[in-house]
């Protein structure tokens, strides 16, 4: 099933996210982002559902266009700290472009309630693995013909992610880089970071042309959201690496108890259309008769030409 692109990607002009509501949904993306290096994602797109109006898709690929500019401050002021591998990065990022291409094509195709409860799952799945995996700091691995495939795996994998849900990526690449390429966590966030913007990018790209991102939000967030950021990393450097993998996944564990409350609630029932009148019919089975202007209800078969001729 696929889904044509909606012109007016949240509600109506006057449901649209408040100037505040989105600069409060970046600050917090920001910060998750410089302390984590997630891109915020994982916190934007249920925020942007919540309390922008959002629907999953919409807030999926809004969030990811947001995430841009966030990347671009974090991995940059990780850089600066000496905690980026660039060659690692090179191989993590082929494997994420092409990845970011299928997560978004995904993206316009599977159900929304789909679409939402695979996120919910997929953030339980990461919470639960920061709790088991500890991470060190200070490792680097040696890079052979092996290591360098399962980079390019591993960046297929961030890209599906970031262009399905909305992320940056990290949320997969920063706990696997730590736990099965041995590389410090501070070192795996910065290089999870400058792999996030050519991944967003791609994806974000591709979310444009199918028509399901809202510009004006996205830039509002991802401003929002860049200038949260540089504190954040700061203060990054400074958690123990097990308190900053409890606080994740405690937070984690939040989010997707809400999801899956809001998930779980019954659409509201449709208000009957006042256009359309419930008439018997001589068989005593009752026929919905729409209504012509005035609200004259007519007999069932009658045309309603014949309204016309009476009043004259």
């Amino acid at each position: 099933m696929t889904y044509s692109p909606d012109p007016h990607p949240t509600t109506s002009p006057s449901e649209r996210p408040t100037l505040v509501t989105l600069t409060g949904i970046g600050i917090l993306g920001g910060v998750l982002s410089g302390l984590f290096a997630i891109g915020g994602g994982i916190l934007m797109v249920p925020l942007l559902v919540s309390r922008a109006r959002m629907n999953q898709r919409v807030a999926s690929a809004t969030s990811l266009l947001a995430i841009i500019p966030t990347a671009v401050v974090g991995s940059i002021t990780y850089l600066l700290n000496g905690e980026i591998d660039l060659v690692a990065g090179s191989f993590i990022a082929v494997g994420a472009i092409v990845g970011a291409i299928i997560g978004s094509a995904l993206l316009k195709r599977i159900p929304l309630r789909w679409l939402r409860w695979m996120f919910i799952v997929f953030i339980l799945a990461v919470a639960v693995r920061l709790l088991l995996v500890t991470p060190e700091r200070g490792h680097h691995v040696s890079l052979d013909v092996a290591v360098a495939a399962g980079y390019v795996a591993l960046g297929l994998a961030m890209g599906i992610s970031s262009g399905l849900f909305g992320i940056g990526g990290g949320i997969i690449a920063v706990p696997l880089m730590v736990s099965l390429f041995a590389i410090g966590d501070l070192v795996a966030k910065g290089t999870s970071l400058l792999v996030t913007i050519p991944t967003s990018a791609v994806g974000s790209a591709a979310n444009r042309k199918g028509g399901i991102v809202d510009v004006r939000a996205s830039l509002i967030v991802g401003i929002a959201a860049a200038a949260s950021a540089i504190p954040a990393v700061a203060l990054a450097v400074r958690i123990p690496a097990r308190t900053s993998g409890i606080l994740f996944a405690a937070l984690l564990f939040a989010v997707a108890i809400q999801l899956s409350v809001k998930a779980s609630r019954r659409p509201p029932v449709a208000a009957p259309n006042p256009a359309v009148a419930h008439v018997p019919s001589s068989g005593g089975r009752a026929t919905h008769q729409r209504m012509p202007t005035g609200g004259v209800v007519l007999p069932v078969g009658a045309s309603p030409g014949l309204l016309s001729s009476n009043r004259r």
